[in-house]
């Protein structure tokens, strides 16, 4: 499934060379990263959003080959809105070219969650992709995955 947000991160990137200063401050040799080697980097609220995004996808699309079998999914900051127009879109559906566009943004900052947690902002983000997608398809999104919500 293409799931295009943003341009690739390089990390294979020529960089300039750091300047005598940084590399031997008071006489001492270079400096290592924050986070040191054996680290990994920090990850962001836009790494985790797309992570969740495309899990839920994957997840649909285990269980709808056939209708979500061109499915393709973007992220985008913000929706491009004319004035005039109330409400904030949190997501847009454009069925010829079987593309979901979500939102960061408005899906981030502007949903009433009970809870302020990690687990709560995920639950936001795949009720979104399940409502986009089954806005796409036609579908109720209960009945995109009715296995997945019964807890009893």
């Amino acid at each position: 499934m293409p799931f295009a947000s943003r341009r690739p991160r390089s990390y294979a990137s020529p960089r300039a060379l750091p300047s005598a200063r940084a590399r031997a401050r008071h006489g001492r040799n270079g400096r290592s990263p924050v986070t040191g080697p054996d680290l990994p980097l920090a990850h962001t609220r836009l790494d985790a959003f797309e992570a969740t995004v495309q899990a839920t996808a994957d997840y649909l699309q285990d269980l709808w080959p056939d209708e979500l079998a061109a499915l393709r999914i973007e992220v985008l900051p913000m929706p491009d809105q004319p004035p005039g127009v109330s409400g904030v879109a949190r997501w847009r559906v454009i069925p010829q070219h079987r593309l979901v566009v979500l939102y960061r943004i408005p899906i981030e900052r502007m949903s009433r969650l009970h809870r302020e947690d990690d687990w709560h902002r995920r639950l936001m983000v795949e009720s979104c992709v399940f409502r986009a997608v089954g806005e796409l398809i036609g579908k109720d999104p209960w009945d995109l995955a009715p296995d997945r919500f019964r807890h009893w």
